[in-house]
């Protein structure tokens, strides 16, 4: 049977003991009711995992020794998805859990033209992203950018460099099969996913003079968060 898993920013590299914050150690000691002598998984989002041993289950500062650790190299290939905000914030999460599970490294929230949504809770978000994270048993939590507005978020990549820069978009025109650009290329990845309605003209525009290359995510017309799942799938798997 797996040890249960867990995630904290707190721990300490330099000591091989310390408390749980209290969210934690109420889960671990009233919901799994575990014991002094029991052993559980840690991990910090930043390619560490810890095994460690409970020496006092405390329900609010339940304290751990570390009793071996191990550490995931970061990837070699930066996966980035940049997308739009959702009316719905429900299916923003269920992008935000997908796209963790699948193995996307950054997720940038964008407020484009046609964004009904503008409000962003950032930290009911990375919940999101731990939770898949640990579901998913990686050491690596994806970076979550704040909402950021499309134009500045493309002006200021302008000068990016080592950087595969693809938008998707639904007007008509010449796209790249994104499969086929991904093929044993081995650069950093980055793509833009539009709001429902699609970025406005002058969005597609501003991304072509910036280098982003238009792609296409299939034959049918998907909606934000599916697009965004597409995306990811293509770039860890494919790419």
């Amino acid at each position: 049977m797996s040890l249960p898993f867990f995630y904290t920013e707190e721990i300490n590299l330099a000591t091989s003991q310390f408390v749980l914050n209290e969210e934690t150690s109420k889960h671990v000691v009233q919901v799994l009711r575990m014991q002094d002598g029991e052993q559980l998984l840690l991990t910090d989002g930043k390619g560490n995992l810890f095994t460690a041993e409970i020496t006092d289950p405390n329900r609010k500062k339940c304290a751990v020794k570390i009793l071996s650790t191990s550490t995931t190299a970061p990837s070699l290939i930066k996966k980035t998805i940049a997308i739009s905000l959702v009316k719905n914030s429900n299916r923003l999460e269920w992008f935000l859990e997908k796209a963790t599970e699948i193995g996307i490294n950054e997720i940038v929230p964008l407020i484009c033209t046609r964004t009904e949504k503008q409000y962003f809770r950032h930290d009911r978000m990375k919940s999101i992203l731990v939770s898949a994270m640990l579901q998913s048993q990686q050491s690596w939590l994806p970076k979550l950018q704040e909402a950021v507005k499309y134009n500045e978020y493309v002006n200021n990549l302008s000068a990016s460099e080592g950087v595969q820069k693809f938008i998707a978009h639904c007007e008509d025109g010449n796209k790249v099969q994104l499969t086929n650009q991904l093929m044993n290329n081995q650069t950093n990845k980055l793509i833009l996913i539009g709001p429902e309605g699609d970025f406005t003209t002058d969005e597609i525009t501003l991304a072509l003079q910036n280098d982003f290359v238009p792609a296409s995510l299939g034959e049918t017309r998907l909606r934000t968060e599916t697009a965004g799942v597409v995306a990811a799938t293509l770039f860890c798997l494919v790419g």
